[in-house]
């Protein structure tokens, strides 16, 4: 179902580029052939800046230098927030912990001892959250959160979506673990949402896996070597110039 039309709606959704986690198939070929490109070349591993790039280049989107709030990648008024994470079994994996940035309540609040008092810190730490996530609602609508879930092989990939969400302080009760970190729970059900680490400050969000998630494979190319790579762009010695030389 399309989005109602609001005359007095300031932050009316966008014509969305497609529907929230229903990727188009050459959307996922094209995701495939850039992944196919980096085992080729002899990439052993996808990082964030990696996806955010992909991602960016498929949709024809812009990919920015450094985060807008929580977005990384931005299309015709849309935003996403692009994460990937390693797991041996994306296929079967139903939990995940994604790394969501730094909230630091010292810097925000000026809360210089975390432990004196969690649940205000806990609640400090969602306010930051928040912040971010209003920071990409003042230039993009809507902004989802994009998971790319991978193996360590590079072949296998689970791929889904959410909107981003802002969090209300008072539905969440926060404790201290056994390492020292501040975990927040649902109030209502029990369950652990975040873990934030007072070292580092490093926020993450726990997060299911939908049932709907997309599921796809790789097949792995053959790595080309350096000097079958600078033969094929037939490189010589020339492109290489020599400003100074303290060797000799």
């Amino acid at each position: 179902m399309n989005h109602p039309r609001l005359r007095d709606s300031k932050k009316a959704l966008t014509n969305e580029l497609y529907e929230l986690g229903h990727f188009p198939e050459q959307m996922i070929k094209k995701i495939g052939a850039h992944i196919v490109y980096m085992l080729h070349i002899g990439r052993k591993d996808i990082i964030g800046d990696d996806w955010g790039d992909i991602f960016a280049d498929v949709i024809g989107g812009k990919h920015f230098s450094s985060p807008l709030g929580v977005a990384d990648v931005s299309y015709n008024g849309m935003a996403w927030s692009m994460k990937t994470v390693k797991n041996e079994n994306p296929f079967s994996c139903k939990n995940l912990r994604l790394i969501s940035g730094r909230c630091s309540p010292d810097f925000s609040f000026g809360i210089t001892d975390p432990h004196s008092d969690i649940q205000r810190t806990g609640q400090a730490v969602l306010a930051v959250w928040n912040e971010r996530i209003n920071i990409a609602y003042e230039e993009y609508n809507p902004v989802r959160v994009n998971v790319l879930v991978r193996n360590s092989g590079l072949t296998e990939f689970c791929l889904f979506e959410e909107y981003i969400e802002r969090y209300r302080t008072a539905d969440f009760v926060w404790e201290e673990n056994k390492n020292g970190n501040l975990i927040g729970k649902r109030k209502d059900t029990g369950d652990t949402f975040f873990t934030w680490q007072p070292h580092g400050s490093q926020f993450t969000i726990h997060t299911r896996v939908p049932e709907d998630a997309v599921k796809f494979t790789v097949k792995k190319p053959p790595i080309v070597s350096m000097d079958e790579a600078l033969k094929n762009i037939h490189f010589d010695e020339s492109w290489v110039q020599i400003l100074k030389n303290n060797g000799e």
